[in-house]
């Protein structure tokens, strides 16, 4: 075992190009992938790294050596993809990033309903409304809303969500009900971290400009303020649905809803897309 110490390390200070973002992808200390690569470099009686306190670097012999070690990697991963596929079942871990409301409300319960299925999974789930970096940070799997940016990753859509305009009827009383998106601009309009919001018009997308009292970065603390009729709000239908159905709040200006966006499952271009990740899309899907 002896041999292999240090080399998944290497690897990943290589391919994050530091030792703090490889120590959270391996899921050590900065110190001991740091001591590990020392141990290696020592055994192997060759410089792998330049190490500086402002950044790292790859040696030419480093870069030989990464070639090498990458293909074993990718041999061995390959390796436990055949062996999953043989099995039939799903095991090993399983890194999973989601939006934060989103995958406390949806993601992880779907998530606990999958590894009930199959209990050889270890699933780490790290909720963040930031697009954290997939390959520098190991995640198999990103659960993305909306609108997608331009990029290196592989998307499959999951499902679709509806954008609502919505008010309660407290509001509306009080208020009056708009019957334009020009009337917007006489109500209070609760805002999240955009200050416009999407609507179709005519067969074509709108962004409108609005302004109101309250601006959060928090779907929940906005569904809190319209349902204490506090202005109209735009949420995604998996905040405000239950509460259309149960008519504390009122769906407004419903010809000008905007097209539903998707749910996508984001993984790495140049990754094999392995079974457990296959599966667990699939089983997303479905439920869905």
């Amino acid at each position: 075992m002896a041999q292999w110490e240090g080399v998944n390390e290497f690897v990943a200070v290589v391919e994050s190009g530091s030792f703090t973002q490889a120590s959270k992808r391996v899921g050590i200390s900065t110190a001991q992938v740091s001591r590990l690569i020392s141990q290696l470099e020592k055994r192997l009686a060759t410089k792998l790294l330049y190490r500086t306190t402002r950044k790292v670097s790859v040696t030419e012999a480093g870069q030989v050596y990464y070639q090498h070690c990458r293909q074993v990697l990718d041999g061995l991963e390959e390796a436990e993809r055949t062996l999953t596929q043989l099995h039939g079942t799903p095991r090993g871990k399983l890194r999973i990033t989601a939006p934060i409301t989103y995958g406390e409300s949806v993601v992880a319960p779907l998530l606990n309903d999958f590894v009930l299925q199959y209990p050889e999974l270890e699933v780490q789930l790290q909720l963040s409304n930031q697009k954290l970096d997939l390959v520098e940070e190991s995640f198999d799997l990103a659960i993305r809303l909306g609108k997608l940016d331009n990029s290196s990753m592989m998307a499959k859509r999951l499902a679709s969500r509806k954008l609502f305009l919505c008010a309660s009827p407290g509001y509306i009383q009080t208020y009056g009900m708009p019957h334009t998106l020009s009337e917007l601009n006489r109500h209070n309009c609760l805002l999240g971290t955009l200050d416009f919001w999407r609507f179709k018009q005519d067969g074509k997308e709108r962004s409108l400009r609005v302004s109101g009292s309250l601006r959060y970065n928090s779907g929940n603390a906005l569904l809190d303020a319209v349902l204490k009729g506090l202005g109209l709000v735009q949420l995604p239908d998996f905040y405000v649905q239950s509460h259309l159905e149960s008519g504390e709040l009122l769906e407004l200006l419903p010809e000008f809803q905007p097209d539903d966006e998707g749910i996508w499952a984001l993984y790495p271009h140049n990754r094999h897309l392995s079974p457990k990740v296959r599966m667990l899309v699939g089983f997303l899907q479905t439920q869905l």
